[in-house]
């Protein structure tokens, strides 16, 4: 959905008002000023959309081990973890989500992690590349991944993205955070192996409508 430049004429009180009620929401006069008007002419912006997905995530993981961070009119939402390893180190799950495609990725996967264990990290680094090595002998799309210091990364892709609605979305990129985290803490903890974890992506590959 493209933007143009367009003139209008409004009065110096509305405007102020305006500008007030866009900086509560966390965004600008003009975001605002189009939001306002998509909703009253029924049109989803990718604002809108991206809105709604997150607002459905959150309430997805409203009760349970992982806890998300939301807040409105933002593009990327935050979802908290913890591992049952000695100290509880937290997990924390960034997804962002772009306002076009670029091809078939329509946002981003960071995990970020902090520990001064190297027999932690070297366990974590081990279950990263066994997730990319899975899910390259299962996943129909390219995904691009990258680990770093502290961060592991991974393209969200998907077929005809635009086709599904924002709750069929939402509980996608839901249950693969769940699927991932779930994972990760049975590796850590030792209670499953990579072919076990392996066997459970395929399952839920055969039993998910939308892979991301």
């Amino acid at each position: 959905m493209g933007k143009s430049l367009y003139s209008l004429i409004l009065s110096d009180e509305v405007v102020r008002k305006i500008d007030t009620l866009a900086h509560r929401s966390g965004t600008n006069r003009s975001n605002y000023i189009n939001s306002i008007l998509a909703e009253h002419a029924s049109v989803t912006t990718p604002e809108r959309r991206i809105n709604d997905i997150f607002g459905l995530i959150n309430d997805f993981f409203g009760d349970g081990d992982i806890v998300p961070f939301y807040t409105p009119n933002q593009s990327s939402m935050s979802l908290k973890s913890c591992l049952e390893y000695k100290y509880r180190p937290t997990m924390k799950y960034e997804v962002e989500l772009y306002r076009s495609e670029v091809g078939k990725t329509v946002g981003q996967l960071d995990v970020l992690f902090r520990t001064t264990s190297s027999e932690l990290l070297n366990k974590l680094v081990e279950f990263f590349r066994m997730w990319v090595n899975v899910e390259r002998s299962i996943l129909p799309l390219e995904h691009e991944y990258e680990l770093g210091e502290g961060k592991f990364s991974r393209s969200i892709s998907s077929e005809n993205v635009m086709n599904h609605s924002s709750g069929e979305f939402a509980a996608a990129i839901s249950g693969y955070v769940k699927l991932f985290d779930n994972s990760l803490k049975s590796y850590i903890s030792g209670e499953k192996t990579s072919g076990e974890i392996g066997n459970d992506y395929s399952k839920y590959a055969r039993n998910t409508d939308i892979l991301i």
